[in-house]
């Protein structure tokens, strides 16, 4: 028998994974009945599911409306990108690269210049980014990140559909990979806070400073 734990982590998963797909706007309210029925659970565990996402910003919880999938804001775009920029900095700078490691990085580099739309495209990015650190070591700061990066996923999903500029990221992703294999940390380390600081830039100037 399945314990609330179980129920509430498959709920959360169900959740992220729905995000990932797209499948959930900013704003939308999340019908917990509605999830009980498709989900065949309890509302608890979902509850529960929906609280610890609260906990991430991912979700928010609005008086007589229940729990809303989180508004965008240029304040969160400006912390969350920042922060994302310097954990992965700090990973890179902890990490050790084997070759194995970089032939990952390029054919994730090759899924991402192949992705034929924008929801595709993002999970390409932000599957070269889970890759770029996962050799740091710091489970903390990987479940952070984790939990950071569904955020970014509503950002770019509302704003990023300029090719030119996925087209700059496309460079600057081939140039990390490119200063990894040259064991110059100091470099993929510079490439990569830019990389996040473009995206960054142009969400910034399409979002109204409220």
């Amino acid at each position: 028998m399945k314990s609330k734990t179980s129920f509430r982590d498959e709920v959360r998963e169900f959740l992220i994974d729905e995000m990932k797909k797209g499948h959930l706007q900013e704003g939308q309210t999340i019908n917990l009945a509605a999830l009980a029925r498709k989900l065949k659970v309890s509302v608890t565990p979902i509850r529960e599911a929906l609280t610890q996402l609260q906990q991430s910003r991912i979700i928010t919880a609005i008086a007589n409306r229940g729990f809303i999938i989180s508004e965008l804001s240029l304040k969160e775009a400006k912390d969350l990108y920042e922060l994302v920029a310097d954990l992965e900095v700090l990973a890179i700078e902890n990490s050790e690269f084997d070759d194995d490691s970089i032939r990952e990085l390029k054919e994730q580099q090759i899924a991402f210049k192949s992705a034929a739309d924008t929801v595709t495209r993002i999970n390409a990015k932000l599957g070269f980014h889970r890759l770029l650190t996962k050799k740091y070591g710091n489970s903390l700061a990987q479940h952070i990140l984790e939990d950071l990066k569904i955020r970014v996923f509503f950002y770019e999903r509302e704003f990023m559909a300029d090719e030119l500029l996925y087209s700059k990221s496309d460079n600057q992703h081939d140039a990390i990979i490119s200063a990894i294999e040259d064991d110059n940390v100091p470099t993929a380390s510079l490439v990569l806070k830019m990389n996040w600081m473009l995206i960054l830039d142009y969400i910034k100037r399409q979002l109204p400073d409220v």
